[in-house]
């Protein structure tokens, strides 16, 4: 018998009525309910982007994929369900099966966004593996990634055709940058969302360990694999923290690893089994998030992680953040004493004259 077949079924909660807000990570939640909040935002958008036709995209895939359904890649489809019904997602997006051997997945378009993963994902993830890789798709439908994953494909196709207008093209570069910045905490979301569609740990830790060395796990150990995640997040000098900058400035994916970290990390802070055991956000509550909230989550998440965070860059920036408020205390508290001792001869000559 395969490990798989080994495995022990596990039963899954089906969490009826959950709102995408329960998975999304804080910076990625402020950033999406800022854009809700603007009114008539996605229909600007979809009207800025008319140009671009977005049924040619999927006319792409329907002529040179295989579109999942029962009949075709039933495994794929019967995972999908699965992963679509523990999310309560009543209506499947389109998926489609495209040739390629790297493990991979994507969600694309605006107006009815559909869910592409390669033949390399079908092969060489196993079941539970699989169910995680699609939740985490749906995840990213169901916050509605989507859409601005795609306006970040044509900007960025546009700033490239644009590189000979400096100024256009810095200005494109600019907010590529700061969407870049959002899609990596998007993925965190999404990766959150694939964990509660399969509610299998393991199987998702797995899933970022194939994505990280393909698809033979006999030869990889879990452990080890999480020591290398300690190791990426702290390990090194400035050196390292400047190749890390290099590593994912112009990424749209965190690293496996520090994906697998923040995982972790989500599941020991309790959050996880709140989910399970029925306490998160409902659909039928978004009309209620407060944008402020969530921006000052968001803002929490990022001082919380510079605080916390191992890497040898963030540690000298925050002993220079420390030694210039020494330094402004001091000279605060040196300012005081002059003025103090200024005012006590101020009064002793006019005592004397």
């Amino acid at each position: 018998m395969t490990d798989e077949e080994n495995r022990p079924v596990r039963r899954r909660v089906t969490l009826t009525g959950i709102s995408s807000r329960a998975w999304e990570h804080p910076a990625d939640r402020g950033a999406l309910t800022a854009l809700r909040e603007l009114r008539g935002f996605d229909d600007v958008v979809k009207a800025f982007f008319g140009m671009w036709n977005e049924r040619g995209f999927r006319l792409q895939f329907l002529a040179g994929a295989i579109r999942v359904d029962h009949r075709q890649y039933p495994r794929v489809y019967q995972r999908f369900t699965e992963a679509a019904t523990t999310l309560d997602v009543v209506e499947l997006p389109e998926l489609y099966v495209s040739q390629d051997p790297i493990i991979n997945g994507s969600a694309i378009g605006l107006d009815k966004p559909f869910i592409v993963i390669t033949t390399g994902a079908v092969e060489r993830l196993d079941d539970d593996e699989l169910r995680a890789m699609l939740g985490h798709e749906i995840g990213h439908v169901r916050s509605g990634h989507a859409v601005y994953k795609t306006i970040l494909m044509i900007l960025t196709r546009w700033a490239a055709s644009l590189s000979w207008l400096p100024v256009g093209a810095i200005a494109l570069r600019a907010i590529i940058t700061a969407m870049l910045e959002w899609w990596r905490k998007a993925e965190l979301s999404a990766d959150r969302a694939g964990l509660l569609a399969g509610q299998d740990p393991s199987a998702s830790l797995r899933l970022l360990m194939k994505l990280a060395g393909g698809g033979d796990l006999s030869q990889i150990d879990t452990a080890a694999f999480l020591e290398q995640a300690a190791e990426y997040e702290s390990g090194g000098d400035l050196r390292d923290s400047i190749h890390k900058i290099g590593m994912t400035l112009g990424s749209t994916h965190p690293v496996p690893v520090a994906r697998a970290s923040e995982l972790r990390k989500w599941v020991d802070s309790g959050a996880y089994a709140e989910i399970l055991g029925g306490d998160y956000p409902r659909r039928d509550s978004d009309g209620d998030a407060s944008v402020s909230d969530d921006v000052k989550a968001a803002a929490q998440s990022y001082r919380e992680t510079f605080t916390n965070s191992q890497d040898p860059l963030v540690g000298l920036l925050r002993k220079l953040g420390d030694g210039a408020g020494d330094l402004a205390g001091s000279a605060v508290r040196g300012a005081r004493g002059w003025m103090g001792d200024a005012s006590r001869r101020g009064r002793q000559d006019g005592e004397e004259s």
